[in-house]
């Protein structure tokens, strides 16, 4: 056939002698003399173009035979269903048509000039390997299932896609073999089968153009746009309304219909990608091939390396063929044995994944040999994403209710120790399913290096207290003001009375702000100033205007006036709000160092915690460097939180001064999972030190002085081994280099506090920069190694 795919094991003659042989037969039998008269006139005409009979090469001549082939074709495309039927003669998997019906040639007109047709998710490979079948099952005679659907996508008139599937007829074909056509064998065919995606193996035993085809297919299309068989698949997976057990007979059932295949039995396995290991699915009624009975089993010793590659790194299907030879040649593998103990003959392993995610494998196994295999796996293509959308869904759920758990019992949790809180709660709903009963284990991290930091707002008692004050001296000033007009207008006792009293509390006010303070005056508006405000409104245009004017600078709820705490409030929210933000900006870039706990808490500034070591990883190498590297992260942070915070202050109602603070501890600890306060602590008594310096460090002062460690525009290192200075004095050698830290460098010696002695610090001024871009790209944590040699 000119102009054919040269890549084809048949080469392709368009021929109709099956019809005109089956004329012949039929003008010996038939009965009725005005058939038999318009059969042997048909094939009178038809006798003149030979070519029809011995077969047409190029399909352009096509054409030229098109009025014949009309009259020739007419009892298998009868004129009156021309506008019903969508149907034509065609050649196998080539979108070669000819012949259409009416309502065939409307659809394509429909679809526009440029529509090419094309059959759906049909490659060069499989295309060539679908022609060695029908060499197999015609020629040969084996029944090979290659039943796979398919389907013409075609747009109609208004751009909508409709789905097409084809139905073929080929009782009008031949097969023979050419010149360099190659005998197959029982032996052949088991490895053919075998080996479906080896389509250069095919090629060896069906050279291209080696048979030859003669005839040509009828094509029936159905419009199977709304694909009812599909949509109880989609139904049955998505829509959860029977028992587990009743919904896995239900999913077997559609497969043994979708495979023809009686006895088929389905099975799923869980993959655990952190752990590398295949799972069981919690659901009891679920089975799983792989594993046979046991709950769990590492990946790569479950199956063959083989298997491993095809189903995890490649995500593609598994067919084996004949379990029985699989289990020889792998030398009776695991899942060989797991397989045979299930008396398995043949099976299907499918890959199910989301977004190039392995999730899990979903099983079809056969008790006959060959049953299954790597040619109707491919039935699984279109079946596929519904069982990848109904196991998403499941997963979700499952997910959800791990994340229930964790978040009833431990609330939130840090990603970086989420692994560990994930095994503990699948453990739990393991052990509720089994017996109902269920508890949390504790969760701890040995050997863990810890660090903190702190920045600190500056007297944020002294400067919260002034706030106060001035707000309850104004609002004072403010009742004092209408008492003196009220008093010029009317000069009653009670107000002169009332404005003693103000008097009075406003010295107290200047003199000292205690704890006490706000409640006398809170007692003193309610008790004498807000009944004589309701009555100074009524007297006169003036105090009405001064009492409301008044009032509207109370706040509704206390009744005081709150401006200068307001702006306090506002400054300190504002600002910690931001400094949080920008500090979870830079964790995220911390992790990229190593993987490790990190929490932070807004007081009067931003505090953090982290713990860094092996134990709060899953199975990840830990050296020392990254210790290192946190650690001067960590210094470097502080020191753009503090050029931060200054930024901020130009913005805000008040101006307030921050002070940084860093504390080194050199030895590892021990952190335990708290599960009565929901959080993370330090474990044992030894490791309580560590608590009780954070929080009294910042408190501490100079030695023999009355100079407390934390200033302003300075960052302090707290720290008590010698080893921890000569470190992060490299630290700061480096940052001065970056243009982060100044030259006022003190090492000092800090006095002692209550159960904690012998501390020392290094205190070292920052620098400011007006612009944040100082910092980008400043830090390169590689060239700390540097340093440390």
């Amino acid at each position: 056939m000119k102009n054919q795919l040269q890549d084809f094991p048949l080469e392709i003659k368009i021929s109709f002698h099956k019809i005109i042989e089956e004329y012949k037969l039929q003008i010996e039998e038939e009965q009725s003399s005005i058939s038999k008269d318009y059969m042997i006139k048909v094939l009178d005409y038809v006798s003149s173009f030979p070519k029809l009979e011995e077969g047409i090469e190029d399909p352009n001549d096509l054409n030229k035979y098109k009025d014949v082939i009309k009259i020739l074709l007419d009892e298998l495309f009868p004129n009156i269903l021309s506008k019903n039927e969508i149907k034509a003669a065609s050649i196998p998997f080539h979108n070669l048509i000819f012949n259409t019906s009416k309502r065939f040639k409307k659809i394509l007109e429909n679809a526009g000039e440029e529509f090419e047709l094309s059959m759906r998710n049909l490659n060069e490979d499989m295309f060539y390997i679908y022609g060695c079948i029908l060499i197999l099952n015609h020629h040969y005679g084996y029944k090979i299932d290659f039943s796979r659907p398919l389907y013409y996508d075609i747009p109609d008139s208004k751009g909508i896609l409709k789905h097409y599937r084809l139905a073929l007829n080929a009782d009008f074909i031949d097969i023979e073999k050419g010149k360099n056509a190659i005998d197959i064998t029982d032996d052949d065919v088991d490895l053919l089968i075998q080996n479906i995606e080896d389509v250069e193996f095919w090629k060896k035993k069906f050279p291209p153009l080696s048979w030859i085809f003669k005839g040509f297919v009828i094509i029936n299309l159905t419009d199977v746009t709304v694909d009812d068989a599909i949509s109880d698949l989609k139904s049955t997976l998505l829509h959860k309304e029977t028992s587990d057990e009743e919904e896995l007979m239900k999913f077997q059932e559609i497969f043994q219909s979708i495979y023809k295949l009686p006895d088929i039995r389905v099975g799923f396995t869980v993959f655990n990608k952190d752990r590398m290991i295949f799972e069981k699915m919690d659901n009891r009624d679920s089975f799983s091939f792989i594993l046979n009975d046991k709950a769990e089993n590492d990946c790569k010793k479950s199956v063959c390396d083989d298997t491993f590659k095809k189903l995890i790194e490649d995500q593609n299907y598994f067919a084996i063929t004949n379990v029985e030879r699989y289990a020889k040649e792998t030398n009776n593998n695991i899942l060989s044995q797991n397989l045979l103990k299930n008396n398995v003959m043949s099976c299907v392993f499918a890959p199910i994944a989301v977004e190039n995610e392995l999730w899990g494998v979903l099983e079809l196994v056969s008790y006959r040999k060959n049953e299954l295999n790597s040619i109707n796996a491919i039935k699984l293509d279109d079946i596929l994403p519904y069982i990848v959308t109904s196991v998403e869904r499941n997963r979700s759920e499952y997910e959800n209710k791990i994340k229930a758990v964790i978040q009833s019992e431990c609330t939130a949790i840090h990603p970086s120790v989420l692994w560990i809180f994930d095994r503990e709660a699948k453990q739990f709903i393991k052990d509720q399913n089994k017996d109902g009963l269920a508890s949390f284990k504790d969760i701890s991290f040995k050997d863990v290096y810890p660090l903190y930091g702190q920045i600190d707002i500056v007297g944020s008692s002294e400067a919260r207290n002034t706030a106060i004050q001035n707000d309850l001296m104004n609002q004072l000033e403010e009742i004092e003001h209408i008492i003196d007009t009220a008093y010029q207008i009317e000069k009653m006792p009670i107000y002169d009375q009332v404005r003693f009293r103000i008097t009075d509390f406003k010295e107290d006010l200047l003199d000292t702000l205690n704890a006490s303070s706000e409640q006398r005056v809170f007692n003193l508006l309610q008790k004498e100033v807000n009944p004589l405000m309701d009555h100074l409104k009524t007297q006169s245009e003036e105090l009405k205007e001064l009492v409301v004017n008044y009032q509207k600078q109370l706040n509704p709820e206390t009744g005081i006036i709150y401006h200068h705490r307001k702006n306090y409030d506002d400054t300190v929210q504002h600002t910690n709000r931001t400094m949080a933000r920008f500090l979870d900006k830079k964790q995220l870039e911390a992790q990229k160092i190593y993987p490790h706990y990190f929490e932070r808490y807004k007081t009067d500034g931003v505090d953090h915690n982290i713990y860094i070591g092996a134990s709060l990883t899953n199975n990840k190498p830990f050296n020392e460097v990254y210790l290192y590297n946190l650690r001067l992260w960590q210094l470097a942070t502080m020191c753009e939180m503090e050029n931060k915070f200054y930024k901020l202050q130009t913005d805000t109602p008040i101006q307030l001064d921050a002070a940084s603070l860093i504390l080194v501890f050199n030895s590892t600890l021990s952190i335990r999972y708290r599960m009565d306060e929901k959080k993370f602590d330090v474990d044992g008594t030894y490791n309580a030190r560590y608590e009780i310096i954070k929080k009294r460090i910042d408190k501490a002062f100079i030695k023999n002085t009355e100079e407390r460690i934390t200033q302003k525009g300075k960052i302090a290192i707290v720290y008590s081994q010698s080893s921890d200075e000569r470190e992060y004095l490299r630290y700061i050698k480096y940052l001065q280099i970056k243009q982060y830290l100044g030259d006022e460098v003190e090492l000092l010696e800090l006095e002692d506090v209550q159960g904690v002695i012998g501390l020392k610090a290094i205190r070292v001024n920052i620098l400011y920069h007006p612009d944040d871009q100082a910092f980008e790209k400043a830090i390169t944590y590689d060239g700390l190694i540097d340093y440390l040699r």
